[in-house]
């Protein structure tokens, strides 16, 4: 006897998955809202993947009593419904393929509920190049395409209602161009009404070109938003390193929401293809699963400094933030950056992004041509004073400080110059005061200045905790770093500072805790080693930190700063030769590049020769060495407390009471 096999209630696709009992469609776990016939021809098409589903069939299945001019009407308006939703187009399909006047087929892979099926395929022929020129969608394009195409660069795009815009989410402009699709999901809404947003976080765009070395573009564009947004003093927005940590994640949006501690959300994708860029963003009230609004921008690169701004200012207006005179105007403004600069310092985010003596030394490279191709780039030249403000800094240590002091200074002058209002800039500026200069007041009244700029500039409180550290200002210090991290609650960088803080306010306890709770998050930070290292040695648990230190050497490449660790730790646990060694591969790495002076004084301490510690502590004096910055509160320089020669060096640095 034949069983009767029921079909599955569920299925998935993409980041879909559709309850076809219920009638019900969702994305990432959040219900859309999709009328009942769009839904059945869904249904129809996922039931028969790859196959073609004829006109007909739809047509006895849907309209079996309306006129051929009614149904062919009602057809081609309940799919273009279903597009919108699934943020698919005919010119460039992902899910549903048209077949002129034959019908339409699924060409997504389809699983059941619980298992993800592949990411959707290009269609064969999606894209042709012709002459060098891409051509898109074949022979017809759509009547959708060259509408939203006829809006004039730069202007203010027409209004259009939800489903039209989702449409845009996946089309490919004709010819060259780039699109930049970007999601606001409402969080902290109540019957059916937005309330007053205050905080958000900026998820990164998704990359769909399908050429990888295309991710710093997508990436990119998500800093650039977060620092657009971050600057409007009323908002919390969640900086980039904690919603990088999102990358790649299928979480639900409410989850992401809730562990972040935000009211909205923004999501989306980039696909870049030529010069031009296209963003389109929707708002969606997660509590009652609504679409609420979407709207599209387009303009060429070298406007998309001003199209940022109007994408950021059409958001705060849907979140209902009150914006200030000066919001206001610098959302109102214009600005314009060469195209190429552009591409420089999107490339050179990348590397500082990296947090490393080598990505900071390309990254340098890259912000150097960005101010050589658009002298009035002010964010190249705020991202070339954060290389040099921290590569000449104890933790790198790659540049002397004669060196590294005056171009960060300049740099950051010339970005605040341009545009005032860079938090990163002020941010940097106050960093080489402190680092290089020993410029107590000057730093830390800078760090204030950036933190007024912008409230939302995680880096500027990190910052200002580790100036407040290295006062002796613990209490404070905690606070700052506090701040930091509810604005990046992921940020290994942050979590790793505080662990850091805690060692050098002797809480040793509490900053191994901290700096094991890092780990399990980044097991590969070599900072969180380093200092759970220093950390266990200053309790005397040689074992376990010289094991943190030698993983902190191999994933520093033999940095100067972990050689100098773990050959002190060796030194001070009675393995002298070992330490011994280390110091000699110190001394041969310092014929090849800038080694602080400070890095040989510790060894020198860990194996108790203090007198020729204070020779090359004195030393670092002269190059301005930026760990004697910390002089007051390492731990490491214990021994030489009582020294005369330390009490006179402490002095002559001249730390405020």
């Amino acid at each position: 006897m034949e069983q009767n096999h029921r079909p599955p209630r569920n299925v998935r696709f993409g980041v879909f998955e559709a309850d076809l009992e219920a009638g019900e469609l969702r994305k990432h776990g959040l219900r859309l809202k999709l009328s009942e016939q769009p839904f059945q021809i869904l249904a129809m098409l996922v039931a028969r993947p790859g196959e073609v589903v004829s006109r007909e069939v739809l047509r006895e299945r849907l309209w079996p009593s309306d006129t051929f001019v009614d149904f062919d009407h009602g057809l081609n308006n309940a799919v273009m419904r279903l597009r919108e939703v699934l943020g698919d187009s005919s010119d460039h399909p992902r899910f549903i393929e048209t077949l002129p006047r034959r019908g339409y087929r699924f060409i997504a892979p389809v699983g059941l509920k619980g298992k993800v099926p592949e990411s959707p395929t290009q269609p064969a022929g999606a894209t042709e190049k012709m002459a060098g020129v891409p051509v898109i969608g074949g022979k017809n394009e759509s009547r959708n395409s060259e509408a939203l195409l006829s809006n004039a660069p730069g202007q203010p795009s027409r209004p259009f209602s939800l489903p039209r815009i989702a449409v845009l989410v996946a089309a490919v402009l004709a010819g060259s161009a780039l699109i930049s699709g970007i999601t606001v999901h409402y969080v902290n809404a109540s019957k059916g009404k937005a309330n007053r947003s205050s905080s958000l976080v900026v998820l990164p765009l998704e990359n769909l070109s399908g050429d990888k070395e295309q991710d710093y573009f997508a990436d990119g564009m998500t800093d650039d938003l977060i620092a657009n947004l971050a600057k409007i003093h009323s908002l919390r927005v969640i900086s980039r390193s904690t919603a990088m940590a999102y990358k790649g994640t299928h979480k639900p949006l409410p989850q992401i929401a809730t562990e972040l501690s935000v009211d909205a959300v923004v999501e989306g994708t980039v696909m870049r293809v030529g010069n031009r860029v296209r963003i389109t963003a929707e708002l969606v009230q997660v509590s009652t699963d609504q679409h609420l609004w979407a709207d599209t921008y387009e303009s060429p690169i070298g406007d998309v400094l001003a199209l940022q701004n109007r994408v950021s200012s059409a958001i705060v207006d849907q979140i209902r933030i009150n914006l200030s005179k000066e919001d206001q105007e610098r959302l109102a403004q214009k600005p314009s950056v060469s195209p190429e600069a552009y591409e420089d310092y999107l490339k050179g985010r990348y590397y500082w992004n990296k947090r490393s003596g080598d990505g900071f030394e390309k990254a340098i490279g890259y912000f150097e041509d960005a101010t050589r191709k658009d002298p009035q780039y002010a964010l190249a030249y705020a991202g070339l004073a954060d290389c040099y403000g921290i590569i000449g800094a104890t933790i790198y240590g790659r540049l002397p400080a004669s060196e590294a002091s005056p171009k960060a200074k300049a740099a950051a002058i010339r970005a605040l110059e341009i545009d005032p209002s860079l938090a990163a800039a002020e941010t940097s500026l106050a960093t080489a005061k402190f680092n290089y200069d020993w410029d107590w007041a000057g730093a830390a009244e800078g760090f204030k200045k950036a933190i007024q700029l912008d409230p939302s500039y995680s880096t500027a409180y990190q910052r200002y905790s580790l100036y407040l550290s290295a006062m002796g200002k613990f209490d404070d210090s905690f606070e700052q770093i506090k701040r930091a991290r509810e604005l990046e609650p992921l940020s290994i960088s942050i979590n790793t500072s505080l662990g850091w803080r805690l060692y050098l306010a002797r809480e040793y306890d509490r900053a191994i805790a901290q700096l094991r709770d890092t780990l399990e998050m980044d097991p590969g930070s070599e900072w969180a080693h380093l200092n759970l290292g220093q950390a266990y040695e200053q309790k005397r648990q040689f074992g376990p930190a010289i094991e943190e230190l030698q993983k902190a050497l191999e994933l520093s490449h033999s940095s100067p700063l972990t050689l100098s660790a773990l050959a002190h730790a060796e030194a001070l646990s009675g393995n002298h030769s070992a330490a011994t060694k280390l110091l000699s591969q110190l001394e041969e790495l310092s014929v090849k590049q800038y080694v602080s002076p400070y890095y040989v004084a510790v060894v020198y301490l860990g194996l108790g020769k203090n007198e020729v510690a204070m020779n090359w502590l004195e030393k670092a004096y002269t190059d301005r060495s930026n760990g004697l910055v910390f002089l007051k509160v390492e731990p490491e320089l214990d021994p030489l407390r009582t020294n005369p020669r330390f009490a006179a060096l402490q002095s002559r640095l001249n730390f405020p009471n």
